[in-house]
């Protein structure tokens, strides 16, 4: 059997493993990347300390002209015990991050086209945020004497801040507005309930149940405010940010969840995507996915 008989499936059947591959590490690299450039942006603030107090002044004194109630109240629940508040600085610390990534992961493997609209979304978001961060620094109401607040990460532990901001080496502690803590949890909880409206694919309708998930930014607003990490303003400007980013980046009409391409205004190129994350045998396809989704 010559070339031109050849059947195309042995010979495109590897294209679509490797094209995944790239495909995946080319995203690895994209998300690490724009970390890494958002963190040492974040940096470029920590030296203008008068500024950032200067800020939070501002800010306290706008909640109590807007009358929004004071941060002390949530904490002075979480201080009812030892376990819980502890347990509120650990949520603090420790699932901002995991649970972000482990959201886009389920996405890219289960919803190649909710993961590009997620990506690009969480990029706008958190590029506006630096933005924000870099133009008003602000110290947050743990440091702020007129809140008279308790640093309960240095307190009751884990932090993940020193002491003292200026030996902060690894994190800009003025870079309170807006708070990504609250904007990522929010972007979580919607991404999932856009990504999941479609039902399984046995058939079955959408489960009223994956409106819980809303309780994820809802508990990550009463651990930021209660912990003094942040102020409520911090949260009601990040859901604006992310409204606008929403506005912004067209959202995919949905489809069956796993079961082909979302229509898309890139429709063809998300398509191509979806069938190389699978590792399918389209050659054509595959190549093409690696350029999806810049």
């Amino acid at each position: 059997m010559t070339s031109h008989t050849t059947p195309a499936g042995p010979e495109a059947g590897p294209a679509g493993p490797r094209a995944a591959r790239r495909r995946l590490i080319r995203e690895l690299l994209l998300v690490a990347g724009f970390f890494i450039v958002y963190k040492a942006g974040r940096l470029l603030s920590t030296d203008r300390t008068g500024e950032a107090f200067r800020n939070a002044e501002r800010i306290w004194d706008a909640e109590r002209a807007l009358r929004l109630p004071g941060e002390g109240a949530v904490q002075r629940l979480l201080l009812h015990g030892d376990a819980l508040v502890h347990t509120a600085n650990t949520y603090y610390a420790v699932v901002h991050f995991p649970a972000t990534a482990l959201f886009l992961i389920w996405l890219y493997l289960r919803r190649p086209a909710h993961y590009l609209w997620t990506r690009r979304v969480l990029a706008v978001l958190t590029g506006a945020a630096l933005v924000l961060h870099l133009a008003f620094p602000l110290a947050p109401p743990r440091m702020l004497e007129a809140a008279q607040l308790i640093d309960t990460g240095q307190v009751y532990g884990p932090t993940v801040y020193r002491a003292a901001p200026d030996a902060d080496t690894l994190a800009n502690q003025f870079a309170a507005m807006p708070s990504l803590h609250f904007g990522w949890a929010l972007m979580l909880a919607l991404g999932l309930i856009a990504a999941t409206r479609t039902g399984s694919p046995g058939g079955k309708a959408p489960s009223r149940w994956r409106l819980l998930w809303l309780l994820h930014p809802l508990l990550t607003l009463l651990v930021i405010v209660g912990t003094a990490n942040h102020y409520w303003l911090d949260a009601v400007v990040a859901a604006v940010l992310l409204g606008l980013a929403l506005l912004v980046i067209p959202r995919p009409r949905a489809s069956g969840p796993g079961t082909g391409p979302a229509a898309y205004p890139d429709a063809d190129a998300d398509a191509d995507a979806d069938a190389a994350v699978r590792g399918l045998p389209d050659r054509q396809g595959a190549a093409a996915a690696v350029g999806a989704g810049q």
